[in-house]
């Protein structure tokens, strides 16, 4: 196992590295000229000299790189042209946000893909529907689910707030940056079950697709696992069906489903970045919605490293948990 977390590890850097030089090199071929863009419409040609000096944009390309390099695997994103303050600082302010979206994302999807596998492959009473659920809810696109509950949970049957992260204004911002724990933490339960209100549509809208997906697979593993020689000699020990599926089926059948599931926390992230947008969540969907119209290429390329090394990490963590959940499986 050592070995394996070594072999991930090693990796996670080498494809971190990829990532870092290919925003670098987008940003180089970007036609934005950050300094300009940064002092103003109003600046002279000596000013715009005397900042490229400053901030190195006159150095060689290769001393260029060198120094992005290290200033990214220090924390330092360069500065946001929109907001005038270090792209860290302000991902760092919106991150908390969509990480509650995101975990809150993932719990419902979680539930929604185990529910719909299992239910669908082991042919219980009403399977047909999580089966059209299956076939039908893949083709729902994020921003269509969305928008959807907004006309119809809360337009029409006015079930949820209206789409916000918050109904209170002074809401607590620390210590998590995570409203659901921090109304706890202040003591303001009415502000955990107002965050959670308005948490329950977009969660669901980023978590529809990831879960159809992971279901589907989950759902052919374990079919196919029924039909194993191991669960026919479980059978034939007299153990109940429901006893076959959880202790026998249902962990072998656990490693293409978790594969899928790392390879939806790209999409899942995509759909938060939609989402946020939709439902003016103040996260960094939101801020790379805003950063994209005002051509802000430093905000964009931070919010691409962040999302690229969160997918990274959780897909090196998805193939140990693989290796744990099968042994026989060598990564």
């Amino acid at each position: 196992m050592s070995a394996l977390i070594l072999k991930r590890f090693v990796s996670m850097v080498g494809v971190l590295l990829v990532l870092i030089a290919i925003v670098f090199l987008l940003q180089e071929l970007s036609p934005t000229d950050p300094v300009h863009d940064y002092l103003g419409a109003n600046s002279t040609p000596a000013q715009i000299a005397a900042a490229k000096h400053k901030l190195g944009y006159d150095e060689p390309l290769p001393e260029r790189y060198v120094r992005y390099v290290w200033d990214v695997v220090h924390g330092n994103l360069q500065m946001s042209l929109r907001t005038r303050q270090p792209v860290a600082t302000d991902l760092r302010q919106a991150f908390p946000a969509t990480l509650e979206l995101a975990i809150g994302a993932m719990i419902i999807a979680g539930i929604l893909a185990i529910t719909l596998g299992i239910a669908s492959a082991a042919r219980w009473r009403g399977a047909g529907i999580f089966r059209f659920i299956l076939v039908a809810g893949g083709s729902l696109p994020a921003f269509l689910v969305a928008i959807l509950g907004i006309v119809i949970f809360y337009n029409k049957l006015h079930w949820v707030p209206a789409p916000q992260r918050t109904s209170y204004i002074n809401a607590p911002s620390g210590p998590t940056g995570l409203l659901t724990i921090d109304g706890l933490l202040h003591g303001r339960p009415e502000v955990t079950i107002d965050a959670i209100r308005h948490l329950i549509l977009p969660c669901i809208a980023v978590a529809l697709i990831p879960a159809i997906s992971v279901g589907r697979v989950l759902r052919s593993s374990i079919t196919e696992a029924l039909h194993s020689d191991y669960v026919r000699t479980a059978r034939s020990k007299g153990l109940s069906e429901r006893a076959v599926l959880v202790k026998h089926t249902l962990r072998n059948s656990a490693g293409a489903a978790l594969s899928m599931g790392g390879l939806q926390v790209g999409l899942m992230f995509a759909g938060v970045l939609v989402v946020e947008v939709v439902y003016n969540w103040p996260g960094i969907g939101l801020y790379t919605y805003q950063s994209i119209n005002r051509a802000d290429i430093p905000a964009i390329a931070g919010t691409t490293l962040l999302l690229g090394a969160i997918y990274v990490i959780v897909n090196a963590l998805v193939d140990i948990l693989q290796a744990i959940a099968d042994p026989r499986i060598v990564l």
